[in-house]
C-alpha cells in the first residue's frame, strides 16, 4: 500500500494590527485589534486557506510604547467565543496563564469554548513571563523555575477537570425524569502543592474529549513541560541548523513520557513578506520597517532580551547578556544569531521591530514555499505559524499564494478531513482518566 505524504500543519498568529510593530500603518491594512469584524475576516481567510488553526495570545500588562496589540486588545477567549459562531472548521486557540488563573476557571472556559465551537478549542498554557502583571493582581511575580513547577501542577488539574465527567453522563431522560448519571459524574480531589481542587467541573465532557493544549517555552522546563503536556509547540527560530537540533531534542524526549514523537507537532513562526518578485518583497519590508521609531522598537527589544537595552550604544555589537528571567527562547534565539552574523544592536533592533524576534523570510509565494518545504523536509518543522506583518492584506497574499504552491506539491491539505482540531492534526480523542465517583 502507498503511503500517504505527510502534510503541513499551518496556524495563524492573529494580532489586529499585524504582526509588525508597524504594520498598521501601510494603507488599507486594519489598525485595530479591538474590531469584532476584522477578526471576522481574518478567520473566514484562515477557513479558506484550510488552516489548521487561528491563535490569539495574550498579555496581562499593558505599555502604550509597546506593540499595539499589545496594548489594546480584547480579552481572547471572548474574541474566540464570537468568532465560534462565524467558523465551521479552523481551530480556535488562545492563551491563559497558569501564573495569574485558576485552573478551575481555566478548564470551565476551554471547555465552554470547546463546546461552542464543535470542538475545535485549544489552550495555550503560558506562566506569563514579563513580571509587569503581577502588579495588576496584587501578587509578586515567581521565578522562572517556579512558574513551570506550577504550571506542571496547573496543567495536570485543568486536564483532570475535563475527565471528570464521562461522555455518556448527561442522560436527559424526559420519560424518568432523570437529567444526569450521577454515577457517571467524577470529582477530582485534587490536593497537591500548589492547588486544591475538589471538582467536578459544572459542564459536561468535551466534544474533542479534552481541547488541544500548546506550548511555546523554550527553557529546559519548558521543553520538558512540552513534551509532557503539549500537543502543538510553537517555537522562535532563526536559523535551520539550530531549529533542527531543537527539532530532534523535544520529539527524543517524548518516548520518556510514553508518548510518540509523532503526537506533538512543532510549528516555528515565521512572518512571509510577499511580492510579485524578490525586489518587490524587499521593497515591502523596507517600507514597514520605514515606520519604525525608537520607541516602539526599544520597547519591544528590552521585552525580548529582559533589560533595559536604552544604556548600550545602538551601533555597537550587542552586549555579551545572560538569559533573563522571563523568556528563554526569544533571547536565546536572537542572542545566538547576532553573535552567528556579528550583527549590532541597531541590527537586533530591526529584527524585533520587524516580528518581535521571529524569522522573516522575503520572496515570491514560490520562493517562500520552497524554503518552508525545505524546513518541513529537512527535520526542522511539522509546519508553520504564519505571522502575517498587517492584516488583511498579508495575510491574503499568503492564502492565496503561498498555499497553493503548497498545495500543488502535495504538502498541505486540499480539503479539510473533518470539523474538529484534533482532526486536523492527526490526533486521537483522549481516553479519560481521572477523577473518582461522586
Amino acid at each position: 500500500m502507498r503511503q500517504e505524504q505527510r502534510q503541513m500543519h499551518l496556524g495563524v498568529f492573529v494580532l489586529g494590527t499585524g504582526n509588525h510593530v508597524a504594520g498598521w500603518r501601510l494603507p488599507g491594512a486594519a489598525d485595530s485589534f479591538q474590531n469584532l469584524s476584522v477578526a471576522q475576516q481574518i478567520a473566514r481567510t484562515a477557513e479558506r486557506g484550510l488552516f489548521d488553526l487561528l491563535f490569539l495570545g495574550d498579555g496581562l500588562s499593558a505599555d502604550p510604547n509597546a506593540h499595539p496589540s499589545f496594548t489594546a486588545r480584547f480579552e481572547p477567549i471572548t474574541m474566540l467565543a464570537a468568532l465560534a459562531a462565524t467558523t465551521t472548521h479552523v481551530g480556535l486557540g488562545a492563551t491563559a496563564s497558569t501564573t495569574y488563573a485558576e485552573p478551575y476557571t481555566v478548564a470551565r472556559l476551554f471547555a465552554s469554548l470547546d463546546h461552542l465551537s464543535g470542538g475545535r478549542a485549544a489552550w495555550n498554557a503560558v506562566t506569563t513571563s514579563g513580571g509587569q502583571a503581577a502588579a495588576n493582581f496584587g501578587r509578586q511575580h515567581p521565578p522562572h523555575g517556579q512558574r513551570y513547577e506550577v504550571a506542571e501542577e496547573f496543567i495536570d488539574v485543568v486536564r483532570g477537570l475535563w475527565d471528570c465527567w464521562e461522555d455518556d453522563a448527561i442522560v436527559a431522560d424526559r420519560k424518568t425524569g432523570r437529567y444526569i448519571d450521577a454515577a457517571k459524574v467524577h470529582k477530582l480531589h485534587h490536593k497537591g502543592r500548589f492547588f486544591e481542587v475538589e471538582g467536578p467541573l459544572n459542564i459536561g465532557r468535551c466534544p474533542q474529549g479534552q481541547p488541544v493544549i500548546l506550548q511555546a517555552g523554550a527553557s529546559e522546563p519548558g521543553q520538558e513541560m512540552a513534551a509532557r503536556s503539549a500537543d502543538v509547540v510553537f517555537s522562535v527560530v532563526q536559523d535551520l541548523d539550530e531549529a533542527r537540533a531543537a527539532y530532534a531534542a523535544l520529539k527524543e524526549r517524548l518516548p520518556r513520557h510514553g508518548r510518540d514523537p509523532g503526537e506533538v507537532a512543532v510549528l516555528p513562526g515565521v512572518m512571509p513578506v510577499i511580492g510579485r518578485t524578490q525586489e518587490e518583497a524587499l521593497e515591502k519590508l523596507d517600507h514597514l520597517q520605514s515606520f519604525v521609531n525608537s520607541t516602539n522598537a526599544l520597547s519591544m527589544l528590552s521585552n525580548r532580551l529582559g533589560q533595559d537595552m536604552s544604556a548600550y550604544p545602538m551601533d555597537g555589537p550587542v552586549p555579551d547578556l545572560p538569559l533573563p528571567d522571563t523568556s528563554h527562547g526569544f533571547a536565546r534565539t536572537m542572542l545566538a544569531k547576532a553573535r552567528r552574523e556579528g550583527m549590532t544592536l541597531r541590527d537586533l533592533y530591526n529584527l524585533t521591530a520587524a516580528a518581535r524576534g521571529h524569522w522573516v523570510i522575503c520572496g515570491t509565494p514560490a520562493s517562500i514555499a520552497d524554503t518552508l518545504e525545505e524546513w518541513f523536509l529537512g527535520g526542522a518543522a511539522d509546519g508553520f505559524n504564519i505571522l502575517p506583518p498587517y492584516f488583511p492584506g498579508g495575510f491574503d497574499e499568503f492564502v492565496d499564494g503561498v498555499v497553493p504552491e503548497l498545495q500543488r506539491r502535495g504538502l498541505f491539505r486540499r480539503a479539510y478531513r473533518g470539523r474538529k482540531l484534533r482532526d486536523h492534526l492527526g490526533l486521537s480523542r483522549p481516553a479519560r482518566q481521572h477523577g473518582t465517583p461522586t
